[in-house]
């Protein structure tokens, strides 16, 4: 069997509902990655783990105490088909499909439309690692030697990055001068600074005279 080409994708799931089928340990994993992406998560099963549970609680997802049902999945923006029966995975693949949305089994990843790589966060770095399915523990392995590798300098650097886009989108309107701006941050030696100890972050007064300082160029 030919092992698919997957394309890698960064999804934007806040506020968009995202459903499970499935309260288990995986439904667990599968929730805690929308969670933290602001999803409306919805949860299909007649039980929950107790994370999922104290979850529901709280009021940070919805709970459908019952069986999958056929026509559930109307409304969903991305779908995981997670319970521990093959049948009721590949009854939830085969509306997902039908409705055109982007749905995971999570027993047998080559039925769904996407696999979920293992992740490793510093701040706003995310690096997603895949075997394209072929072992997700080697995934998991090789995203903490990744994590490892870049270590907490990438964080601070990340958010310098972050930050600096933010204002010169909000300070220049024109596109060419805000790439300017681009590529003369990507060139900037800020990582070096923060690994020698060096870097001290930017006042908003700073960076506003920076951004100043290129548009006169």
């Amino acid at each position: 069997m030919e092992v698919p080409h997957y394309l890698p994708v960064m999804l934007n799931c806040s506020g968009r509902r995202c459903m499970i089928v499935g309260g288990g340990r995986v439904a667990e994993r599968k929730a805690a990655a929308l969670l933290a992406s602001s999803a409306e998560t919805i949860i299909i099963s007649p039980s929950l783990t107790s994370f999922l549970k104290s979850c529901y609680e709280k009021g940070q997802l919805h709970w459908r105490k019952r069986e999958y049902q056929e026509g559930d999945l109307n409304g969903a923006f991305l779908v995981y088909a997670a319970t521990n029966d093959e049948q009721v995975n590949g009854a939830v693949v085969a509306e997902a499909e039908r409705l055109g949305l982007p749905v995971n089994d999570a027993g047998d990843g080559g039925r769904g439309s996407f696999i979920t790589p293992a992740v490793t966060r510093r701040g706003g770095l995310i690096v997603a690692v895949s075997t394209s399915g072929a072992g997700p523990a080697a995934s998991k392995r090789l995203c903490e030697e990744v994590d490892a590798m870049f270590g907490e300098h990438y964080e601070a650097y990340i958010d310098f990055l972050s930050g600096a886009r933010v204002r010169i989108k909000e300070q220049v309107a024109d596109r060419s001068r805000r790439q300017v701006l681009f590529k003369a941050l990507a060139k900037m030696d800020i990582l070096a600074q923060i690994r020698e100890g060096r870097f001290r972050p930017w006042s908003e007064d700073e960076l506003a005279s920076w951004i100043d300082a290129y548009r006169e160029e």
